[in-house]
């Protein structure tokens, strides 16, 4: 990988818990205006590499680089559910220091929940409790973004949304990585990555 630009490299990651071997040596390298997915079933150490990618935990053995900002939806939302919609974005502006909140305005009316600007997080659906998960991953326009299951809880317009985004993401530079334990449509993706037994590698699924 050395002296080829990449948006996001990964270099033979390995990670153990105790005895039991997650990782075993995580090769991947995404150039910029990538839109990339990684598959792998339940137990493949999915999650255990994006935690390992966005800094949450470190890896035993190799490097993780990225080239600018980071950008992390992880599956389980990170909200609080007795602060309004409008009340996380000010609080997420802030945490990034951001001089305004208009992209995150921008995404609220793209994924189509602007009436729900001044409700509780505990009085929102599944699907627009993902949806403000994502606008907060998105809203200081990241170069890499990590996308687990990011979909999740969407009705079928708003997942077509979500796909016209990421690819608008990607046609701007960015590196997008949308991670799945299913292989869903595989004609969106630039390049199609398996993780299966601690280790990932290029897939061509059957079509």
């Amino acid at each position: 990988m050395a002296g080829t630009p990449h948006a996001l490299s990964v270099r033979d990651v390995h990670k153990s818990y105790g005895s039991h071997e997650v990782l075993r040596g995580v090769t991947l390298a995404l150039a910029p205006g990538t839109l990339a997915g990684l598959v792998g079933e339940n137990g493949a150490g999915k999650t255990t590499l994006l935690r390992i990618l966005c800094g949450q935990i470190a890896a035993d053995a190799g490097e993780v680089a990225h080239a600018g900002a980071l950008g992390y939806c992880p599956q389980e939302t990170v909200l609080n559910d007795f602060l309004t919609v409008e009340q996380h974005v000010r609080y997420f502006r802030a945490a990034y220091g951001l001089a305004d909140t208009a992209r995150a305005e921008e995404l609220i009316e793209e994924l189509h929940f602007a009436e729900y600007r001044h409700t509780r997080v505990d009085a929102l659906s599944g699907g627009t409790r993902q949806k403000l998960n994502l606008t907060l991953a998105l809203m200081h326009d990241p170069e890499v973004l990590l996308l687990d299951e990011p979909y999740q809880g969407f009705d079928w317009e708003t997942y077509l949304r979500f796909w016209e985004l990421a690819a608008r993401l990607r046609d701007r530079g960015r590196c997008v990585l949308v991670v799945s334990h299913m292989a869903w449509d595989t004609g969106r993706l630039d390049e199609l990555h398996r993780l299966r037994d601690g280790a990932a590698a290029r897939w061509e699924p059957a079509r």
